[in-house]
């Protein structure tokens, strides 16, 4: 396979794992209020845009879209906003991943195209997030130092 064959092989994956999370989201949508049903709609659109975008550079490279599936199995239902949440966070991972092996791209391109597609994927998965996120992820917590003893405290120490 030629490296502008693998390029198209790899915008196909990507492409795909884009049509499951519209689905996903589409069902999540119908199922939130508020406004986690309003960051699920901006999720969707941005999903939306990115899918049209991979059919656009696809065709354009000779290749054929995927299609969509009728239907996408769920690792879990979102019986409720925590699970709702829950699914968009593993929605975010999936797609990072799957634009991961894009990044390998031998067309620059297309690397550029698939860095800023994982950016904004963790971005969103860490927007549907309570707590703010490491500011390093992976690295060990570091502890904490006392702080200073006062010139008070030293006085009284004396």
């Amino acid at each position: 396979m030629s490296g502008a064959d693998a390029d198209v092989e790899k915008l196909r994956k990507a492409l795909a794992a884009e049509h499951a999370v519209l689905f996903a989201y589409g069902l999540l949508g119908a199922r939130t209020s508020g406004a986690l049903r309003a960051k699920i709609s901006t999720a969707f659109d941005a999903h939306r845009a990115r899918r049209d975008q991979l059919r656009a550079l696809i065709t354009t490279r000779g290749g054929k879209p995927a299609e969509p599936d009728a239907s996408y199995a769920l690792p879990f239902f979102p019986s409720n906003a925590t699970l709702a949440v829950k699914l968009a966070v593993h929605l975010e991972t999936g797609v990072t991943a799957a634009y991961l092996e894009l990044a390998a791209a031998q067309d620059a391109v297309l690397r550029r195209y698939a860095a800023l597609a994982m950016q904004e994927a963790v971005t969103r998965s860490y927007s549907f997030r309570p707590a703010q996120p490491a500011a390093f992820p992976g690295m060990p917590v570091a502890a904490v130092p006392a702080p200073p003893a006062t010139t008070a405290a030293v006085r009284d120490g004396e």
